[in-house]
């Protein structure tokens, strides 16, 4: 009858037969199907503990002369209790300045948190090696800016704050809380920053309309534009749906909303920007940046000394609103000024300045004129507004039309260039138009797509005089 043997029983039987039979080390091992080094330890333990040292033994350490000490440990936890958007390295820096000797590292910080349940273990999405970090090589280079929304107010409306960071040394420039981020409120946000840190060389911003006109129906700049141009600044925009240009104050938005905003409501516009202006203080002044070496913003943006630059400001010009006419035109002081055709029934803005009518359209200049009216007719005319009009849909542009049928592709051919129009709209027939320096696709009185010209305005007359396109191409009315 088979007898199956335990662990220690077939140990005690290699060992047996090297002491009592004689064998050697190397044949018993063979036999035993382990190896010589196996069977020797085997018989040291067998030497110093007899029988109970042929056992199994556990892995864990009598002692471990790095593990954290429990009163670092309570005192992680209560930092972390007490300010829950603090990270491991947030939280090292506060043990560091409390003088805790010796310091954990990082690692063993997370494991703490993680342990507490005080953080949930995630895999990063992502390596950081996949991204093409850059970054200014002196202060006041470069400022990133933005708008950012989520401050609760107790009247339950949502103001946004106009934000704005240096690049080199992430020192936050703009922190201007505006219950509306639209273009003046934004351009204020710009002036003050100005105001207190001086002239920065360029501005990097996204395609927002309160940043510039690129995307617009019109050619003019917006106020923004213009303030950058007065005051010598290059303002460099990104690519489209390219967020991660502007990373560093996109970064900055979400330590903002984790830190500081989540879970809390306001009373007003002043006690937002009083808060505001607190915490941003500390990340200024006392809160140590992963990004540039673990050091305080300040010890960074102080390199760039004072700044003596004359701010020059946009000052608000004496303004009233007009309706374009069917014919594209505003009346003022009696006088007609031309706009444009594609914004007939719009409301504009009117302004008058060193012999000069500017008309903007949605904070955008569209058209500026030499001034043909009268003076004493001006002051009259400036308190008379436009009548507010009823909130309705974009129409389509009132001017020269042609029709094209979308292709299989969702795109339609004008001028032997092709413009994308989607694929929701392939097999339709859609309206398309020239507007400005744009060409507008529409579908009944539905605005669909807005592009920039990239067609040869020479062949525009012939794209016009085929009004159902050639017969024979795929998009053929």
């Amino acid at each position: 009858m088979l007898v199956e043997l335990g662990l220690v029983e077939q140990r005690y039987a290699a060992v047996c037969e090297v002491i009592n039979d004689g064998e050697t080390v190397t044949a018993v091992a063979r036999r035993f199907g382990v190896t010589r080094q196996t069977v020797h330890r085997w018989l040291r333990r067998y030497a110093a503990r007899g029988l109970a040292g042929l056992a199994d033994r556990s892995v864990k350490p009598d002692s471990c002369p790095h593990q954290m000490q429990a009163e670092v440990e309570a005192l992680i936890v209560e930092l972390r209790l007490s300010n829950p958007g603090w990270g491991p390295r947030t939280l090292l820096f506060r043990l560091e300045a409390a003088g805790v000797d010796p310091l954990p590292g990082r690692s063993s910080v997370y494991r703490c948190l993680v342990r507490h349940g005080l953080i949930e273990p995630e895999a990063r999405r992502r390596k950081k090696a996949d991204y093409k970090r850059w970054e200014r090589a002196r202060p006041m280079e470069l400022w990133q800016m933005d708008v950012v929304g989520g401050v609760m107010l107790a009247d339950g409306w949502k103001a946004s704050i106009v934000s704005g960071i240096d690049d080199h040394s992430r020192f936050v420039i703009s922190a201007h809380v505006v219950r509306r981020a639209t273009a003046r409120p934004t351009c204020d946000g710009l002036a003050k920053a100005m105001r207190a840190f001086g002239v920065p060389s360029q501005i990097l911003t996204d395609n927002g309309k309160v940043f510039t006109g690129r995307f617009g129906p019109g050619t003019g700049e917006v106020l923004f534009d213009r303030i950058c141009r007065e005051n010598g600044i290059k303002h460099i925009l990104t690519a489209p749906r390219s967020p991660t240009t502007t990373g560093k104050v996109e970064r900055w938005h979400k330590t903002l909303r984790r830190e500081f905003l989540n879970g809390k409501v306001f009373d007003s516009i002043e006690d937002a920007q009083a808060q505001v202006d607190g915490w941003v203080k500390t990340y200024n002044f006392d809160r140590r940046h992963q990004g540039i070496g673990d050091v305080v913003p300040w010890e960074r943006f102080r390199l760039a000394g004072e700044d003596h630059t004359p701010i020059t400001e946009s000052v608000a010009e004496p303004s009233t609103t007009r309706k374009v006419n069917q014919g594209g035109k505003i009346s003022f002081a009696s006088v007609l000024y031309p706009v444009g055709v594609w914004l007939a029934s719009e409301t504009v803005d009117v302004a008058v300045a060193d012999g000069l009518v500017s008309i903007s359209h949605r904070d955008v200049l569209v058209a500026t004129h030499a001034q043909k009216h009268r003076p004493g007719k001006e002051q009259k005319a400036l308190t008379r507004r436009a009548k507010p009009q009823r909130q309705r849909p974009n129409q389509a542009t009132v001017g020269q039309v042609v029709i094209r049928k979308v292709d299989s592709s969702g795109s339609v051919c004008f001028a032997a260039t092709n413009y994308r129009v989607g694929n929701k709209q392939r097999g339709r027939q859609v309206q398309v138009a020239i507007v400005g320096a744009t060409v507008e696709i529409s579908s009944g009185s539905e605005i669909i797509r807005v592009h920039p010209i990239k067609h040869d305005r020479s062949r525009e007359n012939g794209a016009f005089a085929n009004p159902g396109g050639r017969a024979q191409r795929i998009n053929a009315a």
